[in-house]
């Protein structure tokens, strides 16, 4: 990777910036590319002098794309929304990066899929991630595909949500209970990102499932969430048929996508290769989170400290 000229697309969100870290410490050189740059600034301090540049690019203009890919010896795609533009992100986004990238001849492409992925799926979101991925393999066959679980880490959308739920009510209704998670670590995720781009003989053209070392039901996540800010809601298990029709509801909680998206297990599948089959040990959600979540307590780190010196 030393010197290595990689185009992070998307490279200013929650997982772009895991990514930047582990390949800037690969010696990688990096394109940011993002819609507004400046939502990217702070990974500047990241690198060395001159070993970031940022480029505004949009995913859905196929110019800007070929800007953005242009000399780069690998490209990296991270765009994916959670509801809105599913076709035009997911499946034409990601075509355009793919055929962009081969057209710049770049000697490889990581796309960032989702456990889930599958052209058949109910699910707007996992039916186009699955025909997203149809597209990147049918313009340039030789990418490296990774579908990670749920992804927890400091400035997730998921554990934090979910924290700020329990923290604020003393009754969480839980939606879906049974259905499982393999919660798996942003910075697990980041180093995927890098060893799979720093070796495309040896990962390219394969696909990876991206999972923790913890399976966890629905129930089993938010008890767990509710332990380690000690908190102490009642959880109320609403039956399918009740969440159903709130996910039906105008200005619900959930989505009916995303109601789709639970009717499935959320785990690698068996078999399935993973973060081993890339030399990395996952990383359990006990090892991160409290870390993070601390700030839901109500005596803050004082709190926390004054448990762990108590057992």
């Amino acid at each position: 990777m030393k010197n290595k000229l990689v185009t992070l697309i998307g490279g200013g969100g929650f997982v772009g910036r895991y990514a930047a870290r582990a390949l800037l410490l690969a010696g990688a050189r990096l394109r940011i590319a993002q819609r507004d740059p400046r939502h990217a600034w702070y990974l500047r301090t990241q690198g060395g002098l001159g070993q970031t540049q940022f480029v505004a690019a949009d995913i859905t203009r196929p110019d800007t794309v070929a800007r953005a890919v242009a000399d780069a010896d690998i490209v990296v795609n991270l765009v994916g929304v959670l509801a809105g533009a599913f076709q035009r992100v997911h499946v034409d986004g990601a075509r355009i990066v793919a055929e962009a990238a081969a057209k710049a001849g770049a000697g490889a492409l990581v796309h960032v899929s989702a456990i889930g992925a599958d052209p058949q799926a109910a699910s707007a979101y996992g039916r186009t991630k699955g025909e997203g991925e149809a597209a990147v393999r049918a313009a340039f066959p030789a990418a490296t595909i990774l579908r990670p679980s749920i992804v927890f880490g400091r400035e997730d959308q998921f554990i934090n949500r979910f924290a700020g739920m329990i923290q604020a009510s003393p009754v969480v209704p839980v939606l879906r209970a049974p259905v499982k998670f393999q919660p798996v670590f942003a910075g697990d995720v980041g180093d995927a990102i890098a060893i799979a781009a720093g070796d495309a003989g040896q990962f390219g053209g394969k696909t990876f499932e991206l999972g923790g070392p913890d399976v966890m039901t629905m129930a089993e996540v938010l008890r767990f969430i509710a332990d380690t800010i000690d908190r102490s809601p009642s959880f109320i298990e609403l039956p399918d048929a009740i969440g159903s029709l709130l996910a039906k509801l105008p200005l619900a909680p959930i989505t009916r996508d995303q109601w789709l998206m639970l009717q499935h297990d959320n785990i690698v599948s068996p078999g399935a290769e993973g973060l081993a089959a890339l030399g990395i040990a996952p990383t359990p959600l006990a090892a991160v989170a409290p870390d993070y979540l601390v700030r839901f307590r109500r005596q803050g780190r004082f709190g926390r400290r004054a448990i762990e010196q108590a057992a």
